[in-house]
């Protein structure tokens, strides 16, 4: 390939030249995934300061007084729970001196003491304590001195979201067309329960955030970086998990739709034919064949419909910027820096079914993120290194540009595209930059 260099976007950063352009209708500028100027304004705009970012789910928060220490973009936060049971969610960081107040991952407490000089706030925010007081003076006011807040912190059955901005819209008008997968997602569970599990699947990589993005809607790629675990599935047993992405994906019944708001999802469904066919087609496992036998034995014509519950839910769900709801588990894209990212993959039980389907959720759980996950986090890692030579500047997002009959609008106005369309890419892009820029809302 011939490198055509950019009189505007070469050698330049995002504050000389101004964001729009370095998004353009068919690619995206390098600088997008390397400047630390790029990944520092993100980490104000996109996480949390002018809409919303997923935290938590609320599940984690089993009770009152309970606590979760996770982060919003690179701000240390505390989601709590009052002695009611409501929500909550302040920065992780003491009032006094900035000092991490809660330093583990979760609990449960009625109130935080700053490990530093002894401050004591309640779990909703306010400074209720300093040592030796008199030291302050009267004119010290603890209640201005309570925890930073977010100024709203909204949950959507169970999935919480918090923003710094106070005038975003509700979490379900964010959420748009989104919110019917995520009802799909949950409605599963035959009481609508759905419970994370308290041990998480944490792996990092060398390489920046929208990477990750990038790829969860992404139905390009399967065939090619995810071939030694097909071939490995195919010389197991009689497996059709995935294999629809390698044989025509563009020519099959999958579809990509865009939810608006950076949202997406691919759904793989209409590759199925029918109750007991996800089960049918899931990976082999040890012990499947018994445990199927036993489903059957003891649940009759219900089987198909538990077995079902065993396995992923054929979607693939991209909520912008950092949640991504992917078989049967929610994965949370955390950036470190603006070259090393962590993702975690929580799994998940639901309520209403056996303790058996549980357990076997738990085990085909263990495997996407053991066998897949790496060939795409290697991936990631080489496209940052890619990224690393100056001159060749641009990141392609063509695929299905003008394509004829690939995009189509529903009746619901929902825009649809084949599985391998960059269309995720090209819109998602045009929600960051309303972020990045000053039409934000």
């Amino acid at each position: 390939m011939t490198l055509q260099r950019d009189p505007v976007a070469r050698s330049s950063t995002p504050a000389r030249t101004g964001y729009r352009n370095l998004v353009r209708e068919d690619r995206v500028h390098r600088t997008l995934y390397t400047d630390p100027e790029v990944f520092a304004t993100e980490m104000v705009n996109v996480f949390g300061g002018r809409s919303w970012v997923y935290l938590a789910h609320e599940s984690q928060l089993p009770e009152p007084n309970s606590f979760l220490s996770v982060r919003m973009g690179l701000r240390p936060v505390i989601v709590t729970r009052d002695r009611k049971s409501a929500l909550h969610v302040v920065f992780n960081r003491c009032s006094h001196r900035a000092a991490t107040l809660c330093r583990e991952e979760s609990g449960v407490a009625k109130s935080f003491q700053c490990p530093y000089h002894g401050w004591t706030f309640r779990n909703t925010g306010e400074l209720v304590g300093t040592p030796w007081p008199q030291g302050y003076g009267e004119d010290f006011d603890r209640a201005e001195h309570g925890l930073h807040k977010l100024a709203k912190v909204e949950s959507y059955r169970g999935f919480i979201f918090g923003t710094l901005n106070g005038a975003a819209p509700s979490v379900v008008d964010w959420l748009g067309p989104a919110a019917a997968w995520l009802d799909y997602w949950i409605d599963r569970a035959p009481e609508g329960e759905v419970i994370v599990r308290s041990a998480a699947h944490r792996m990092g990589y060398r390489g920046n955030w929208k990477l990750a993005y990038d790829n969860a809607g992404d139905g390009y790629h399967p065939a090619f970086s995810h071939r030694s675990l097909l071939e490995m599935a195919s010389r197991m047993g009689d497996s059709k998990d995935m294999s629809y992405f390698g044989v025509s994906p563009d020519e099959g019944p999958m579809r990509t739709y865009l939810l608006g708001n950076g949202h997406s999802v691919i759904d793989q469904r209409p590759n199925y034919d029918g109750p007991g066919s996800f089960w049918a087609n899931q990976r082999p496992q040890p012990g499947r064949e018994k445990f199927e036998e036993q489903i059957r034995a003891n649940h009759g014509d219900d089987a198909d419909r538990l077995l079902d519950l065993c396995v992923g839910s054929q979607i693939n769900l991209s909520i912008f910027p950092n949640l991504l709801v992917i078989g049967n588990q929610i994965q949370v894209v955390e950036p470190l820096a603006v070259d090393r990212t962590q993702l975690t993959w929580h799994a998940t039980a639901i309520g209403g079914v056996p303790d058996a389907v549980n357990t076997m959720r738990m085990r085909t759980q263990e495997d996407f993120p053991a066998f897949g996950e790496p060939d795409d986090q290697a991936n990631f890692e080489e496209v940052q290194r890619g990224l690393a030579a100056p001159e060749a500047e641009w990141i392609l997002m063509n695929r299905g540009l003008g394509v004829d009959g690939w995009q189509e609008v529903g009746p619901d106005g929902v825009v649809s595209s084949t599985a391998t369309d960059e269309l995720h890419m090209r819109r998602y892009y045009a929600a960051w930059l309303q972020l990045m820029t000053e039409e934000a809302m």
